[in-house]
């Protein structure tokens, strides 16, 4: 390697490395007296105050629809658990809050749809599937005496609808009940 080719690898290099900021070193970010840095021979841990200002400037730069979205998947993980639909979680079955979870998802989606970009059908399915399950859940739930349904039990919604009718939330919710979709009422 020529003396030319070496000044420009090392250029490169160095065009490549990480340039300061004004912003300053960050908690943990590893420079040179950083509170649990590698090379920081105290191993102090960070004050009270270096903590305030990193959570400071975290909620600086989190946006709401950051934490609806979070809200919104950790609520369909959760009313999976409730479904039972998890292996393990067989046991923890609830319908009422799954239809809490539905709920709650459903009425959230809309506000975040639009940020949520292509990932938006991913989360439609998987409120979907959570529909489903909880109409299961409920239908294993529901007295068996006849009070619920009669002759409609079991024949899905009516006018032949199938489940893209309901689980979106495009139908207007039957009976009045929570405004949640449920095949057969």
């Amino acid at each position: 390697m020529t003396e030319d080719e070496k000044a420009q690898e090392e250029a490169a290099d160095e065009a490549a490395a990480p340039q300061p900021t004004d912003e300053g070193p960050e908690i943990g970010d590893g420079a040179p007296g950083d509170p649990g840095a590698p090379g920081d021979p105290a191993g102090r841990p960070p004050t009270e105050e270096e903590l305030r200002a990193a959570y400071e400037a975290e909620l600086k730069a989190l946006r709401v629809e950051e934490v609806v979205a979070q809200t919104v998947v950790s609520l369909l993980n959760l009313g999976a658990r409730k479904a039972g639909l998890l292996p393990g979680s067989e046991d923890e079955a609830d319908a009422g809050q799954v239809a809490l979870a539905v709920e709650s998802v459903r009425r959230l989606l809309p506000l975040i749809e639009p940020a949520l970009g292509e990932n938006a059908g991913q989360i439609k399915d998987a409120l979907s599937q959570l529909q489903v399950a909880y109409a299961r859940l409920a239908g294993e739930e529901a007295p068996q005496d006849g009070d619920e349904g009669g002759a409609e039990s079991g024949e899905g919604p009516a006018g032949g609808e199938g489940p893209e009718g309901g689980p979106g939330g495009e139908q207007p919710p039957p009976g009045g009940g929570s405004g949640l979709w449920v095949p057969g009422r």
